[in-house]
């Protein structure tokens, strides 16, 4: 018997083997005591054999073998070189526990070798698991599994996310049952259809409340995830590569990184617990102790409609609002009045420009921002310079459906990745930039890990030059948002989509897994182009507030009041913006489905703001108390409704509350709540609070 432990103060794992066979998660949960017999846990994890069963278990490994009759999705398929079906069955060839847990297993007959890494964070109560496959000659590889983890048998259902563009982080609730939830991203990149990200939560949860285990695939390209429950009852949970992602032959693959971990505090201590990891562990930042800046972005005021007056003009206004950063976006180069052409054509457009871009950069300086600018490095418009010198260059068929009028290029191949980096480069050590929206507005012909390794290539080797740019991952908004990718950029444009209600409702999705240091959020048009809707100056603020604040919208179409209202917020932004970086967004449990809210804590736990966004109407007249979480029940809160003097008139309740601090306990404050003024749909309350 072999028996390895990992321990955090959250949650223990333990895998265990049988011989020198693979090992099988037999627990992982709350913690267990130093002095637990593993021999004897190991036994009690045993189930039964019955009627209609093998004589004994195939083990639920964490990589099922086919071999040893498994009789649900096995952890590897491949084929030798010449296509013959492999089945291997390995064995322990030696364990290392020097830096986390190392296990090599080898498989005599097929010559190959399997290695499975796991790590346990103890400050971000993550657990990283990894499998490596290596072989003596050129194989075929068809399905490679990451470590594969069981599914809690206590679970009712499962959490799950799809979406689409401008609806990104969609939950999906599935009830658990014989057979396979299978999600398949082909896509060939992270996805708007398909995040990697799966939570399974024990009976009763909510998002502050009791147990779930939780999972992340940080991969970039396309994926696919399996939950099955095998005919004995047990559940297991599979990430890897989309099938057949390697197209070619080799002798090395390894999966990306999965991300897991145990909460007992409901979806929120997930969510912590993704959300750190990521800001502390995974980011690289460029100025680790430099503030987020305010961003503005000018595609929704300009759109390709590039002029320099007008540039100037708004880059003065954005700036007054409070902005920091300006970013130039679509339509700089090449012959791109629209978006038919030039992409890959990385050169200033003389027309727009006849300067270059440094009257604009220096202008922009000059007003006390920093410049940023938009690339789509991996794309190219068969009407460019490039396509028709480089046709060969493009990735798929030449007569492939178009996306947004252009193809991918081949980012597997040497020569585009260096002629793209001559090009950025060239751009870059030009001009004093610190800031790349990196966009990705079509999904590949076909998934190919090879693409994907090409993009991370790409972007390592700029990163490396040029330390100090930050870099924004963007695909037609959240279509690639992974933790692969932000392992090299700092930012994500969550979705183009600028509507405040529908940002409201992704954004509390997204939390479980994305902090408020990398989550772009903009104050768009009065009318948004999306949506079409017409929401208020305050909601549309309040919103992009909630997590890294810019604007995107045409500062020129702003009234007085609407001009007030943006500055007021962003100065708040501004001023608790440190403290926020690093707090923890907890989702609250609302008795009311027309509120969505949230509470940002400090990791401290010595102040916290609430946002509570009503998108919709009540089916009751008054609100219905707001419970907050995460508080000492002992100690004494002092809560402050920061916008209370906006309170519609028809709010006409003589609430404490709209006007004055109040002291109350934490036990009040999560066992009954805080009952917040009538508001209309489209409204956001603001409330902050102290520990005194």
């Amino acid at each position: 018997m072999h028996h390895w432990r990992l321990d955090d103060a959250r949650q223990t794992l333990v895998l265990a083997s049988t011989g020198a066979r693979l090992p099988e998660v037999i627990y992982w949960g709350a913690p267990l005591p130093a002095t637990e017999n593993l021999e004897t846990l190991h036994a009690a994890h045993a189930i039964d054999v019955t009627g209609g069963m093998l004589d004994a278990n195939p083990d639920l490994s964490i990589c099922p073998e086919a071999s040893r009759t498994f009789p649900g999705q096995p952890g590897l398929i491949c084929r030798d070189t010449d296509g013959t079906p492999l089945l291997p069955k390995f064995c322990l060839d030696h364990a290392d526990t020097s830096d986390g847990l190392r296990l090599v297993f080898t498989d005599q007959d097929n010559n190959l070798t399997l290695t499975a890494l796991f790590a346990i964070d103890p400050d971000t109560h993550i657990i990283t698991a990894k499998h490596l496959l290596d072989a003596t000659r050129p194989i075929h590889l068809h399905w490679l599994a990451a470590p594969v983890f069981p599914a809690s048998q206590h679970a009712a259902e499962m959490i799950d996310f799809s979406g689409r563009w401008c609806g990104e982080f969609q939950t999906n609730v599935t009830a658990w049952s014989a057979g396979m939830r299978y999600r398949e991203n082909r896509t060939g990149r992270t996805g708007h259809e398909h995040f990697p990200g799966l939570i399974v939560p024990r009976n009763q949860y909510t998002n502050t409340k009791g147990e779930a285990h939780a999972f992340h695939y940080g991969w970039s390209g396309g994926h696919k995830m399996i939950a099955e429950e095998l005919p004995d009852g047990r559940r297991q949970i599979q990430f890897g590569h989309a099938a057949r992602m390697e197209t070619e032959p080799a002798t090395h693959f390894e999966t990306a990184t999965l991300y897991a971990t145990f909460s007992n505090q409901g979806l929120n201590g997930c969510a912590t617990a993704f959300q750190r990891h990521l800001r502390d562990r995974i980011v690289t930042w460029p100025k680790p102790d430099a503030p987020r800046p305010v961003h503005y972005n000018c595609w929704e005021a300009v759109y390709f409609d590039h002029n320099l007056p007008t540039l100037k003009d708004i880059a003065e206004r954005a700036a007054r609002l409070g902005a920091e950063r300006f970013v130039l976006d679509d339509g700089w180069f090449g012959q791109r009045d629209d978006d038919t052409t030039s992409l890959s054509d990385w050169e200033v457009d003389p027309r727009k420009y006849p300067d270059g871009l440094d009257p604009l950069i220096n202008h922009v300086h000059s007003l006390g921002m920093t410049f940023g600018i938009w690339f789509e490095p991996e794309m190219i418009n068969p009407e460019s310079t490039i396509h028709k010198a480089h046709p060969n260059w493009a990735l798929g068929s030449e007569d492939q459906t178009l996306g947004r009028q252009q193809k991918a290029l081949n980012m597997a191949l040497p020569e585009v990745r260096d002629f793209l980096y001559t090009r950025i480069s060239k751009i870059l050590a030009e001009h004093a930039i610190d800031y790349i929206k990196w966009d990705h507005n079509r999904v590949l012909p076909a998934p190919d890990a090879a693409q994907t390794r090409g993009s991370y290539a790409l972007m390592d080797r700029l990163r490396g030059d040029f330390p100090h740019v930050e870099i924004e991952s963007c695909a037609s908004g959240g279509g690639r948002i992974d933790f692969g990718i932000m392992k090299r950029t700092q930012r994500v444009w969550l979705s183009d989509s600028n509507d405040a209600l529908e940002r409201l409702k992704m954004q509390h999705n997204a939390a479980l897994f994305l902090p408020l240091a990398v989550t772009g959020s903009h104050v768009g048009p009065r009318h948004c182009h999306t949506s079409g809707r017409t929401i208020d100056i305050s909601m549309r603020a309040w919103v992009a507030a909630q997590r890294h604040m810019g604007f995107e919208m045409d500062p020129r179409e702003l009234d007085a009041r609407e001009e007030q209202v943006l500055m007021e917020v962003t100065a708040w932004w501004k001023a608790n913006r440190n403290w926020m970086h690093t707090a923890d967004i907890l989702r609250l449990d609302s008795a009311d489905p027309a509120v969505i809210a949230e509470q940002q804590h400090a990791r401290d736990g010595q102040r916290f703001v609430v946002f509570a966004g009503k998108a919709a109407t009540s089916d009751q007249i008054a609100p219905r108390p707001l419970r907050l979480t995460n508080l000492d029940p002992k100690g004494t809160y002092r809560i402050r409704l920061l916008n209370g003097a906006t309170a519609h008139a028809l709010s006409r309740g003589d609430q404490r509350i709209k006007s004055d601090p109040l002291q109350l306990s934490g036990a009040y404050l999560m066992n009954h709540g805080v009952t917040l003024p009538w508001s209309f749909p489209e409204t956001m309350w603001v409330l902050e609070g102290e520990r005194i």
